[in-house]
């Protein structure tokens, strides 16, 4: 984790394998086909973003076979005690600004597995979007302020960034953590 308490690329993958096998089993292919579709689908294809292996979550302890299978291809893992307790660690983290790729990753993470934590857990995550995006509503509100009458582009740039973000806290007011 970062000083912050939000998490690295390498742990968004990880809450991306986690969060996937607490929906449902998967074999150690489709595992790692579906992570790596999730993740470049936000962030685009990156190496740093494929780096994580799904054989040290299960050296660590995270992850085990359902059943022991002839061919390990055809196992089905599914999470463990650990596994379960390491993903709510990584789903309560704290967030940032959803400006850079990783951080866009752990938002939406965070929003398709919201329904695995417990509903105080969820509402906390929530509550913390909310004020993350207000935050940087306030960011965007200061540059306007401050450089926003200069001639270019970057008012207009800005007014964009600041709809997006007006609708966002718009839309998480809607969110119930329990649907």
């Amino acid at each position: 984790m970062y000083r912050d308490k939000t998490l690295i690329p390498t742990e968004a993958l990880r809450l991306c394998m986690l969060g996937t096998l607490a929906s449902q089993p998967h074999t150690y292919a489709d595992l790692a086909r579906e992570v790596r579709t999730f993740a470049s689908r936000i962030v685009g294809p990156s190496l740093e973003m494929m780096g994580l292996s799904i054989e040290l979550l299960r050296a660590e302890g995270l992850v085990e076979p359902e059943t022991t299978k002839p061919d390990p291809a055809d196992e089905m893992l599914v999470l463990t005690d650990t596994g379960s307790a390491e993903l709510r660690e990584l789903m309560t983290s704290n967030l940032r600004s959803p400006v850079d790729g990783n951080s866009q990753l752990v938002f939406a993470l965070k929003l398709r597995f919201l329904h695995l934590l417990s509903d105080e857990d969820a509402q906390d995550q929530v509550e913390r979007m909310r004020e993350i995006s207000e935050t940087e509503h306030a960011r965007l509100l200061d540059l306007k302020q401050r450089y926003g009458t200069e001639p270019g582009q970057f008012d207009a740039w800005l007014d964009l960034e600041l709809a997006q973000v007006a609708a966002r806290l718009e839309w998480l007011e809607t969110v119930s953590p329990t649907s």
